[in-house]
This record gives structure tokens, C-alpha cells and sequence, in this order.
């Protein structure tokens, strides 16, 4: 199976230091996938290699032939994949804005009838979980319900350094069977989402509104 792992994160600057802590934490993760789960397929998008658009215009918005090549492609990669892995910082107590509005460019018809799986990080003690609060709920409108078990990583600068490994003192097999909960939980549902799928299209028994959210209306 193809999954997509997701870093929601476009800030590259300091203060505060380390930058781009949750580069680490991605690089960490498919370590884990790569390792416990080789079976499948994970590949990273990272929101920084999506440069924000001064005027915001979804995917589904552009005519075929004039939808950019970047958001066309990745379009298509969300359409393949079978699960994906959300990972994001916590700003002001919610999701990073840089996710919301990547994810926000495609309609939910890509992401729907699959499981995603919620990481969170912060450089303080709390792991980001007031993030994650939010990022179930926005998960489950896009229709990839995230599973039960969430990732949540308190201090991550002092778990993993630059290039994703863990520092003096980590022990990675604690942490990737801390991961791995989570993960075998998404591997799971992905198989299961998957198999059904294969046996019923999801899309021909609700369909997507192609012109206005008002097709979902209730009678009048």
C-alpha cells in the first residue's frame, strides 16, 4: 500500500531554534515506517515545497489544462494513497495554519474512505496535543478518519537530532514501539479500507458536489 506523510510545517527561520524541528520528527517517522512496516510505500510531502499563493485558487477550481504541475501531481499521489500520516507543530494552541491551507487546495472526494494517523510535536513539554484536538476534527471532514492512537512529542529537539536519529541517551526501540501503536493501527485500517474498496466504489454510493456545497442541502 502507498502512504503519504505529510509535514505541516513551512517555518525555517529562528528564533526559536532548532529550525525546521519537525523536518526531524518526519525523518524519524519513516525511519520507524521504513523499518516496522517495509511492506508499504511512504513518501514525504513537505508544505514548505508548496510556496503559498498570494490569491488562494484550489485544485479542483483550475480548468485541466491550466491546474499547475505541482498541485496536479500531488493530487494525484493523495488520489493513489491508501493512508496518510499528519504531522504538525502546534501554533496558538491549533493546527499549523501551513497544513490547513495545503490540505485546503483539494477537495475531500481524494481523501475520503481512508484512515490518516495524527504526530504532533513541540519543543516544550506538552507534544503539541492541543493541536491534535483540532486536527481530528479536520481530518474526519476530509473523510481520513484518524485512528484512536495519536503520536504526541514533547521536547523533540532533545529526542532526535538533524538527520532524524535519536541522541545520547534515546532508545530508538522504545520510541519506535511508542510509534508503531499508532502506526500498526493505520497499517491495519489501510489494509481493511482498502480490500473494501476494491469491492465498492465509495464514490458511486455518495456522490461529491462538483459545483456548490449546497448539493448536500437537505430537501427544501
Amino acid at each position: 500500500m502507498k502512504f503519504l506523510v505529510f509535514l505541516g510545517t513551512v517555518r525555517d527561520s529562528t528564533p526559536p531554534r532548532p529550525a525546521r524541528l519537525g523536518e526531524r520528527v518526519a525523518k524519524a517517522c519513516i525511519e520507524c515506517l521504513t523499518d516496522r512496516f517495509g511492506d508499504n510505500e511512504f513518501e514525504l510531502v513537505d508544505a514548505l515545497d508548496y510556496p503559498l499563493d498570494t490569491v488562494f485558487k484550489p485544485h479542483f477550481s483550475y480548468s485541466k489544462s491550466q491546474v499547475p504541475v505541482a498541485l496536479d501531481q500531488l493530487a494525484k499521489k493523495i488520489q493513489e494513497s491508501d493512508g496518510y500520516i499528519m504531522i504538525s507543530p502546534e501554533y496558538n494552541h491549533s493546527m499549523s495554519p501551513a497544513l490547513t491551507n495545503l490540505l485546503n487546495h483539494f477537495g475531500s472526494s481524494l481523501f475520503s474512505y481512508k484512515p490518516s494517523a495524527i504526530v504532533t510535536y513541540s519543543a516544550g513539554q506538552w507534544g503539541g496535543m492541543k493541536a491534535a484536538v483540532g486536527l481530528r476534527t479536520f481530518l474526519s471532514e476530509l473523510g481520513c478518519l484518524s485512528v484512536s492512537s495519536m503520536i504526541h512529542i514533547p521536547k523533540a529537539q532533545d529526542v532526535f537530532t538533524e538527520a532524524g536519529e535519536m541522541k545520547e541517551g534515546q532508545v530508538e526501540s522504545a520510541w519506535f514501539d511508542y510509534f508503531s501503536q499508532t502506526f500498526s493501527q493505520l497499517v491495519w485500517w489501510a489494509e481493511a479500507t482498502h480490500q473494501h474498496r476494491v469491492k465498492v466504489d465509495p464514490q458511486t454510493m455518495t456522490k461529491t458536489f462538483n459545483t456548490t456545497p449546497a448539493e448536500r442541502n437537505a430537501p427544501s
